[in-house]
């Protein structure tokens, strides 16, 4: 997976005529090279096609979304620095609105409207944030999962004006020292670097579930979304479910239920 420069300046100077200046459509992408995604196997994983995930929100109460965040913000050490400006988020909440624009109703009840929305990194089908990556240090693996290598990020944030999601966050400073009790069984990262969710591959590799379905009470159902018999199939053949921009082609494995109507 190593790059030389002539590799490097070729694609940044690709990334760099396109003009990113935020979300962009995958058409642009197909200018770049394919890049290689990694994959880790382990004897104990799970294995999966495509894992994808429900999120189920008539289920999650604000004591439930704030455990989850506590909970995935903890284990993998993602700091707090203090404020809005330099925010480090793995899994996060914003309104309906933001989480999906474009979608308006107006006639949208109240409460939906005014509910957190949980948001995380979306592991796209076709994820526009690997096409830019430079160094590879962002890959997706075969099981559909979107990686980020830390230690390969050379901090360029080609791969943050490539997300429309906003599911990528830049450590401007030293994330040490903002870490309340760091845990030493995941890396902690350094001053210039990306990081973002990464549907813990950690647990996955063991044998576990993504935290965050843990400690949702059921409210998320995780599962493969090629195997017709998964729960995540079950779920999304029986309910009404929307995706976040589905317009731009990226094929997100994240869907959401707007109040757990079943069809009839």
């Amino acid at each position: 997976m190593s790059i030389n420069r002539r590799e490097f300046l070729k694609k940044a100077g690709a990334i760099a005529a396109l003009g990113l200046g935020g979300a962009v459509t995958l058409d642009a992408f197909e200018l770049l090279e394919p890049l290689k995604a990694a994959d880790f196997t382990s004897d104990n994983k799970l294995a999966a096609q495509r894992w994808a995930m429900v999120i189920d929100m008539s289920k999650l109460s604000q004591a439930d979304i704030d455990e989850i965040i506590k909970g995935c913000h903890e284990l993998h050490n993602v700091p707090d620095m203090g404020n809005a400006k330099d925010e480090i988020k793995w899994i996060w909440t914003d309104t309906y609105d933001h989480v999906f624009p474009g979608g308006e109703n107006h006639y949208l009840d109240e409460k939906t409207k005014t509910m957190p929305f949980l948001t995380l990194c979306n592991h796209c089908d076709h994820p526009p944030c690997v096409r830019v990556c430079p160094t590879q240090a962002t890959f997706r693996r075969e099981d559909g999962v979107v990686g980020m290598d830390m230690h390969r990020c050379i901090g360029c944030r080609f791969c943050m004006a490539a997300c429309p999601y906003g599911a990528r966050s830049f450590n401007y400073w030293d994330p040490k020292p903002h870490i309340a009790r760091i845990n030493p069984e995941y890396p902690h990262r350094s001053k210039g670097v990306v990081e973002k969710c990464t549907l813990c591959v950690d647990r996955l590799d063991q044998g576990l579930p993504p935290l965050c379905v843990e400690k949702s009470k059921g409210a998320i159902v995780f599962g493969d979304l090629e195997d017709p018999q998964s729960e995540v199939r079950k779920v999304l053949s029986t309910h009404y479910s929307i995706r976040r921009k589905p317009e731009l082609g990226s094929q997100p494995s994240v869907y959401y239920l707007i109040g757990g109507e079943e069809h009839a």
